[in-house]
This record gives structure tokens, sequence and C-alpha cells, in this order.
């Protein structure tokens, strides 16, 4: 016996699920109670919009054509509880907005039952939106939902039965389409129009970087010659002038390894897009952050406890970048978010108790801007080897100061990183000037 599933009058989610796709393994009925109520074969039942739409999702959106991640079932589960009545409030549809930035559906490219379920809950709320309100961005406006609407309504990938009447009318030259991995190819066509800027950057990145490999190749025929003699010689007299000045090669000069040092750290401002609870851990955090990078990078932070998961959105931080990736529960971390904490006496344990509180660049530092502590300017590295332990060494010297700014102390580091930066606490500063802070620690541990 096949599953009955019987819509309430007023639920818009089941009752668009039901005449979209009717080769769902259900009877279909209109209740009069106000609660929709699906009743499986062995008569037990479940009820509630996003429980329901949730079992239906398997048949809709079959495990043989979409397999789903752990942290993709997450985000699902969050943007169904996100939307749900009484719980749609401007801040959720903000967020929802800086997700959908730069992604086609919920989850990126692929549908999901979110995109539905969302779908009917803000297409009614975004027709009052005004003109100006439709065609902002994250600062101003709700474009980016604007454009998932009108994916989502117009979709073959998504398959819902609307009529055109029902449907929100969008702009797509004001809003823009982003639409790339699933969808059929006339809508990979739209790819070319107002919107996918990024894929003409991208073009013109590649032949800059064409232009940028001559460039290098020609400044290596003049290494070693003075700007004098390589704008003087001529076609015909510079292979005579470089033979009668050229110079007996020095032997390379053997350079001692240095010692750990906070130039090592590769440290920069960064900007989170978004941020989630990590699916399979209670304490971490799961965000996508901005460091300067061609891509965003996905970073775990043990956050989750101590810091409200609203103020984790849209905010500037200040990034550990060399670190070696690590999975951290499933999920790959690519960086650290730089935080502070109580320090430890001697002979305490970390209880994990808190508070902590993060890191903070000045007002008006750029995205991927370099981070330094003051006489410690240089090139870090690529990436830090684990077996050198360089963060271990230069860590300890992390504090702040009576006036909440982020130091270096030489002395907290037991002798392991030489005073090369000079005496003193060095504050941790950026390129363009400012000090990074903390709100409220004093003489905090910062890690």
């Amino acid at each position: 016996m096949a599953p009955s599933l019987e819509v309430a009058p007023t639920d818009a989610v089941l009752t668009l699920i039901s005449r979209s796709f009717t080769t769902l393994p259900t009877s279909t009925s209109t209740p009069t109670a106000q609660q929709s109520t699906l009743t499986l074969p062995d008569n037990s039942t479940i009820t509630g919009t996003n429980t329901i739409a949730t079992y239906l999702s398997s048949t809709i959106f079959p495990a043989e054509k979409y397999e789903y991640t752990p942290l993709e079932l997450a985000l699902i589960d969050q943007w169904l509880s996100l939307t749900g009545p009484g719980s749609l409030t401007d801040e959720v549809i903000a967020q929802l907005n800086i997700h959908l930035k730069d992604k086609t559906s919920i989850l990126g490219t692929k549908p999901s039952i979110a995109d539905v379920v969302c779908y009917v809950r803000l297409k009614d709320v975004a027709k009052g939106w005004s003109a100006e309100v439709r065609t902002g961005g994250v600062d101003g406006g709700k474009r980016y939902i604007v454009r998932w609407l009108d994916w989502v309504q117009n979709s073959p990938v998504v398959g819902l039965k609307l009529e055109e009447s029902e449907k929100l009318e969008v702009d797509s030259s004001s809003v823009g389409t982003l639409v790339k991995g699933e969808d059929v190819a006339d809508e990979k066509k739209a790819k070319k129009g107002k919107g996918k800027e990024k894929e003409a950057g991208d073009a013109g990145i590649v032949e800059k970087a064409k232009g940028a490999v001559q460039a290098v190749a020609s400044k290596i025929g003049v290494v070693g010659k003075d700007a004098g003699e390589s704008s003087a010689a001529t076609a015909g007299g510079k292979k005579e002038k470089q033979k009668k000045e050229k110079q007996p090669r020095q032997p390379a000069k053997k350079e001692e390894p240095a010692g750990p040092s906070p130039v090592n750290i590769d440290l920069r401002v960064g900007f989170i897009e978004k941020c989630i609870p990590h699916p399979d851990a209670d304490s971490l955090y799961v965000s996508t952050i901005h460091v300067g990078d061609a891509e965003p990078r996905t970073i775990c932070s043990g956050l989750r406890n101590h810091i409200p998961l609203e103020e984790m959105q849209e905010r500037y931080v200040v990034v550990v970048c060399n670190l070696k990736p690590v999975k951290m529960r499933g999920i790959a971390s690519a960086g650290m978010v730089l935080a502070a904490s109580p320090k430890l006496g001697e002979g305490e344990v970390d209880d994990h108790k808190g508070p902590i509180e993060l890191v903070e660049p000045p007002a008006g530092a750029k995205t991927g801007e370099k981070i330094f502590f003051e006489g410690y300017n240089g090139t870090p590295e690529a990436v830090l080897n684990p077996k050198k332990k360089i963060w271990e060494a230069v860590q300890p010297g992390f504090t702040t100061t009576d006036g909440l700014e982020v130091s270096f102390d030489v002395t907290a580091t037991g002798g392991a990183v030489a005073a090369a930066g000079g005496d003193g606490l060095k504050k941790l500063v950026t390129e363009s000037g400012g000090v990074c802070k903390v709100k409220t620690l004093v003489g905090a541990a910062v890690k």
C-alpha cells in the first residue's frame, strides 16, 4: 500500500509539491484539520511540512542522481528550519541572501528539497520588496535571493509546475543569472549575460597571467645589469657590451637556517561570508572565509559554544593562512580564526569554558591584507611544516595589552624565538597601519 498524503488547505509547500511531482508514490487528499499528515504503509504517521517534505525528497531528487554529503544534509535541515513559520525573520532573509551570493541553488549547484520549500516561503515575501531591494546586493538588497527564486521557478532541474501568473516577476538583467553545474544548455548560455562577469574576469586573468610570464621572462634577461646598460644597449652592440662587462660568477652564499619567528606565520585579514554549525561536531563552526585567494576557504573553528552564530556572519577576522590543512570531523579545514581567551595559570587545565573573543582587524582593513607583528615583517612560509613546530614555538608569545591590543611578547616563548624584532611588546598591525584588538580581554592568550 502506498503512503497516503493529506495536505492541509493552508499548506502551500506540500500543495505545490503534490501538484508538481505527480509520480510521488502517495495518494493525496485534503483533510479537514489544519495540519498535513503522511500515513505510511504500516499506519504510522508523519506530520509537519518540513518532516514530510524531507521524507518525500528521496523520490523528488532520487539517490541515483543526487547524492548529498552530511554537510549538505545539514544545510538542508538548517534552511528548512530557519524559513519555517515564526522563524523567517529579516535576519534570516539577510543571511540567506549572503549564502546565495555565489550559488545557483542553496547547496551550490545541485537542487534539493530546500530549494522547493524555501521558494514557496520566500516568493510571496519577495513580491512586497521594492525595486531597489530586489536589485541590491548584500549591503542593501536581496538581489541574490531574487536571482535564486527566478532559477527555482523556471529550472527544469527543479521541476516545479507553476502557471506564469504564479511566478515572481523578475528582471534578470537587473539581478543577473548565476547558473552552473546541473542546469540545461539554454540556461548555461545565460552565464554570458549580466551577472556572469566573473567568467569574463577569469578569462582576463588567464591573459594577464600569460603576459606576466612573458614579463618575467624578459626580466630574467636583465638580472645583474644596471638600468642604464639595459636601456642603452642596441640590437647591434648589446652582445659586445655584455661580454665586456660580464662579471665572474660569485659562489652562492649559504644561509644558515633561521629559528622559529613570527615572520613565518601567514596572518591575513579575512572576511566571513557565511558560517554554519558543523553537522557532526557540537563545538565546531564551519565558515566560508575570503582571505585574498582566488577562492574562499573552508575553515573549522571551535567557537560554537562561545560565540553566537549570528556574530559569525559577514564580519572581518584575523586568519592564520599557512597551517597545514586538516580534517575536522570529516571536513577539511584550511586555516584558523585567531581568537583570545584567558591565560591558564601554572598547573591549570583548559576547561574550554571561555570566555573567547575574536581578534578584530582595524576599521578599514581590506580582505586579504597582510598582518604582522611590528619588527617581524617578512615573507612567511608557504605552509608551516608540522615537524618543525614553528607555530607551537611562536604562539605562546601572542597576548593582549592593557589597551586591548594584540601583541607579541618574545620573552613568553622561553627562548624558542630570537628577539629579532627588538625589546618590548610588538603590536599586531596591518600593512595599512592599523592595530588588531580584542573587546575586553587583557593579558589573554591568543591562538
